[in-house]
């Protein structure tokens, strides 16, 4: 079966096709597609298929894409957040 296995950083992103067996794991699709090595600074990272977090225990299926997440670095909501401390509104809420 054929699948896609993505690892990316912000400078340096690869697509790796390999050809697996039936019954062959996300696990050993990232295994076999060197992702320690290539990437060492995601080993460890959580995976994925299509957007979703799996176990590496999930099994693949013909054409299925295995995405290596990297760590976020910052938290949306927060940094929304501190950017809206630092500036004031200039809608007056006392009154129209």
């Amino acid at each position: 079966m054929r699948i896609l296995v993505a690892a990316a950083l912000s400078v340096r992103q690869e697509v790796i096709a390999l050809d697996l067996p039936e019954g062959a794991t996300v696990g050993e699709a990232i295994a076999l597609a060197g992702v320690a090595t290539r990437f060492p600074e995601l080993a460890g990272a959580e995976a994925g298929l299509w957007g979703r977090v799996v176990p590496p225990a999930r099994v693949l299926r013909e054409g299925d894409r295995v995405e290596i997440y990297r760590p976020v670095s910052a938290d949306a909501k927060s940094m929304r957040r501190e950017r809206a401390a630092l500036k004031p509104s200039r809608r007056s809420r006392s009154g129209p």
